[in-house]
């Protein structure tokens, strides 16, 4: 208690935290705030229905990564997702475009010149992603749409507007995002997504304990064995509790663990006395991707699955349409095992995109530093090569395992994907990685005015 009183204690840092929380508010505000001429009562019973649906996780998927309310008609609906999809392709292309390349290594001015151009990239897909939903919700069900929109309004002109309302949306919380890394704590854009990802927890938690038609709890979590299918017995609960603990430590476990590769440093004389020779540590984070590589693949295995639905709704005689499609939904085997696949690609494609063991070892070799038992230059940059392919393959299995928890879960035990999905997934990665980058940044704050950290006992 004595540790969270110092936080407030700093007037900076209580200013820096008090901000946060303000555009923070402000995103949940907009959260709510409903897209014009949408008829609300009937996108509430059309998003009731497919809740259920594999299209419904699908679309709740895609909102729990950007922030968004994909599932509502909100100014918010597309989230910040958008803005994330840019700041990757803009990354993607930096390692392997030379004019980017050049552009990101003029320091400050080559980074305010890309994140220029994500910005005008961000404009451009929300435009595209933004016409998808409102073409969806606003085209009349006699022509394959929704219906969705206020009789009268309808026309070009609502179209143009709705669109561009989502488009301001997205634009905003980017806004929102960089001013929470001027004048907050924290990286900004994470924050956002992370706090969309925690609002959903309390209606997840109310949806497994509490019926919403007799507006009591679930008589089932009060015995043994439950009841009708899809209910939670009380032993089911704990089994589930139990895991959700277990499966946070291991998080935890794994994104702070580290391979320490010793280094030291030359020692030279200056008139008469020796500097250098001291041993540090190159610390190798296991999980070196981060939560890129579960973002991306499960992105990628979304476009199967929307395509054979496409093509079974315009073509029911294709039996082997229908197959394909059973094939990709989340519980499916075939599904988890070219889910895993995917994710050891990228872990070991983003890792080679985030992590240079050449520059590494020439960085070293400019610092005056060098690997005990290993030459600069080449055979440092080998090494470095050989421990990263090794501790990625021990990431990507973890990154693996977490990703198909939630599907394991909601088949094992009958649960609600909805809910399952808070026992791991790219949700769970998500809030912990955020959560432990700011716990850093407030003790970085701490220490450096003499405080204890957080961390510290």
């Amino acid at each position: 208690m004595q540790k969270l009183k110092s936080i407030f204690i700093i007037p900076e840092l209580r200013q820096k935290i008090l901000i946060t929380l303000l555009f923070l508010a402000i995103y949940r505000i907009g959260y709510f705030i409903p897209l014009p001429f949408i008829n609300q009562e009937k996108m509430m019973e059309a998003m009731r229905t497919s809740s259920q649906t594999a299209l419904g996780q699908v679309l709740g998927f895609v909102s729990m990564l950007g922030g968004g309310n994909l599932s509502q008609s909100t100014i918010f609906a597309l989230g910040i997702m958008p803005y994330i999809s840019a700041s990757i392709i803009f990354q993607l292309l930096a390692s392997f475009y030379p004019p980017l390349e050049k552009l990101q290594k003029e320091g400050e001015s080559g980074r305010k010149k890309i994140n220029e151009y994500t910005r005008y990239a961000t404009v451009f897909i929300c435009l595209i992603q933004a016409f998808v939903p409102v073409r969806a919700m606003m085209t009349p069900e006699n022509e394959g749409g929704m219906g969705l929109a206020v009789e009268g309004y309808n026309g070009t002109i609502y179209w143009i507007t709705a669109v561009l309302t989502m488009t301001a949306g997205t634009i905003f919380l980017m806004w929102l995002g960089e001013q929470i890394d001027e004048y907050g704590i924290g990286n900004g854009i994470s924050l956002i997504i992370m706090a969309g990802i925690v609002a959903r927890i309390p209606d997840a938690t109310a949806r497994l304990v509490w019926d919403s038609s007799n507006g009591k709890f679930k008589d089932s979590i009060f015995t043994l064995g439950g009841g009708s299918a899809g209910d939670v017995s009380f032993e089911k609960l704990i089994v589930l509790l139990f895991l959700f603990v277990t499966v946070v430590v291991a998080v935890i476990f794994i994104t702070k663990g580290q391979r320490r590769i010793p280094t030291q440093s030359a020692k030279h004389v200056r008139g008469r006395r020796v500097y250098g020779g001291t041993r540090q540590f190159l610390p190798l984070r296991v999980n070196q991707a981060g939560v890129m590589p579960v973002i991306f693949a499960s992105s990628l295995l979304m476009l199967p699955y929307l395509l054979f639905n496409m093509l079974q709704s315009s073509q029911d005689t294709w039996t082997w349409v229908s197959v394909l499609k059973d094939t990709f939904e989340r519980q499916g085997y075939i599904y988890n095992v070219l889910y895993i696949a995917m994710i050891y690609f990228f872990c070991y494609f983003w890792t080679s995109i985030t992590f240079n063991p050449k520059d590494m070892a020439n960085n070293l070799k400019d610092h005056g530093s060098f690997i005990p038992g290993y030459r600069p230059g080449k055979r440092t940059a080998d090494y470095l090569e050989r421990v990263l392919m090794r501790i990625t393959y021990v990431g990507a299995a973890f990154l693996a395992v977490v990703a198909i928890i939630p599907s394991l879960i909601s088949a094992a035990m009958d649960v609600d994907y909805t809910v399952a999905s808070f026992y791991g997934g790219t949700g769970l990665l998500i809030v912990i990685s955020v959560a432990l980058d700011l716990v850093q940044k407030i003790n970085s704050h701490l220490v450096m005015r003499n405080y204890p950290g957080l961390t510290e006992d």
